[in-house]
């Protein structure tokens, strides 16, 4: 289940005991506040604290740049000038603490985002749940043939059968031994932090993880995009729904400038503008490799 009725009970406590502040508040962060929104089988995602809105980034860019933001006559415009310009600290005005409950091969390519605080949960101190990742059948699919870290066609009828039945079999199997060498209570059993080491990737782990707005967004440019995996894309398309809400004029600057957005080196700048003019460029004129051309050419034409 995505939630002990413990941690329920936590969330359900802490939305019926609304406190006064003076800090300044997002109204759309509000409503998210201790929510778990589940994600995957038994993951989830939940914002337990934040600071700082759109007004704390304005804030700080015209502290930071004094009178040089009188040009700008309202946050929005400056918020995406701040954007179209990489001026990053402003963003980092803002922070958000999230739980998230994932499982650990998927927590092991987020934690490559080393620009966070993360507290995870000990299989040290504590016993993992008997909870494991298992693909739906339509999201098993073969290597790619072209692209060495993707995915190709799907997977489907016998063979789909075939790989869901071993990794339900594996993960019920490692765990029912990791149930065995730590014992039942009372008895002596081998070390949690040693028998740990006997479970599979896909069982769920759980952290609170605390990153500022400016590194928040690079890991969902990063993550939300269409190439990330999957299993890490729902994370991240679950953290865009709140940061929307919780800073809107940054997150539509963001996905109109990061996310919907283009980077073009000087060669290829070079060829939109020969292009322009009239010019047939191809790419043994192009001055690029076969890669880059590919790329500019999906940037292009869509």
């Amino acid at each position: 289940m995505p939630l002990t009725p413990e941690q329920q009970a936590e969330i359900d406590d802490l939305r019926a005991s609304p406190r006064p502040t003076l800090r300044a508040v997002s109204e759309g962060m509000e409503a998210h506040l201790y929510t778990a929104y589940p994600v995957l089988d038994h993951g989830f995602v939940r914002v337990i604290d934040y600071m700082g809105d759109d007004a704390a980034i304005t804030q700080a860019a015209r502290v930071s740049y004094g009178k040089g933001t009188k040009a700008v006559s309202n946050d929005e415009g400056l918020i995406r000038y701040l954007m179209r310009h990489w001026h990053s600290t402003p963003f980092e005005m803002c922070e958000v603490k999230l739980h998230v409950k994932l499982p650990v091969f998927v927590a092991r390519q987020w934690i490559r985002h080393r620009t966070a605080n993360v507290n995870e949960y000990s299989a040290r101190y504590s016993i993992l749940d008997r909870e494991f990742y298992i693909p739906r059948a339509e999201d098993l699919a073969a290597q790619s043939t072209v692209n060495n870290q993707g995915r190709g066609e799907a997977l489907t009828g016998a063979e789909a059968e075939r790989v869901l039945e071993y990794l339900k079999g594996d993960a019920a199997r490692c765990y029912d031994h990791y149930e065995e060498m730590i014992g039942q209570e009372g008895q002596q059993g081998l070390a949690r932090e040693l028998a740990r080491m006997n479970l599979p990737a896909n069982i769920y782990t759980q952290w609170y993880w605390k990153v500022d707005l400016h590194n928040l967004f690079h890991f969902l440019r990063l993550r939300a995009d269409a190439h990330a995996q999957y299993e890490i894309r729902v994370y991240a398309e679950e953290m865009c729904r709140l940061v929307k809400d919780w800073v809107p004029y940054a997150y539509a600057a963001f996905e109109d400038y990061r996310m919907g957005g283009a980077t073009l080196s000087s060669k290829a700048i070079d060829c939109v503008r020969r292009m322009l003019k009239g010019e047939q460029v191809t790419q043994e004129t192009s001055g690029m490799s076969k890669g880059e051309w590919r790329e500019f050419m999906g940037v292009v034409e869509g």
